[in-house]
């Protein structure tokens, strides 16, 4: 089994930035890609960014591209989400979820049902 953990969470004003944290830990996987999910109040969860085993391919949502940067610290076995330029309509539980392997497409990483193991979650909330 594998647990993860989110932190970074907050109250911040409209502009400010925020860094998500997701910890990975239990059983050892010798690959896998993450995902970052939110859910606001009232919506259907959706897709953030996500990020292959090595890095070197990252994929964000349309909302958030040119505000948000996934990154990843295998040694630490950490995933960050930088949030710059926050916005109002950013406000929502951040999670984050991994599937075991390599690589797959951005397409693929995007669909939550492709995840096999979530953290609790995160509230980030922006005011205006």
């Amino acid at each position: 089994q594998v647990q993860l953990v989110e932190s970074g969470g907050g109250l911040v004003q409209a502009g400010d930035s925020l860094r998500l944290s997701c910890l990975a830990s239990g059983r050892t996987l010798s690959s896998y890609g993450l995902g970052w999910f939110r859910q606001a109040p009232g919506k259907e969860r959706e897709f953030v960014a996500a990020i292959n085993w090595s890095g070197g391919s990252t994929y964000y949502a349309d909302s958030v591209k040119g505000r948000f940067t996934i990154s990843r610290d295998n040694a630490k076995k950490t995933v960050y989400l930088q949030m710059n330029s926050l916005k109002p309509e950013d406000t929502a539980v951040y999670y984050c979820a991994v599937k075991p392997g390599s690589y797959y497409s951005g397409y693929y990483y995007s669909k939550e049902e492709n995840y096999d193991y979530w953290g609790q979650g995160t509230q980030v909330t922006v005011s205006s």
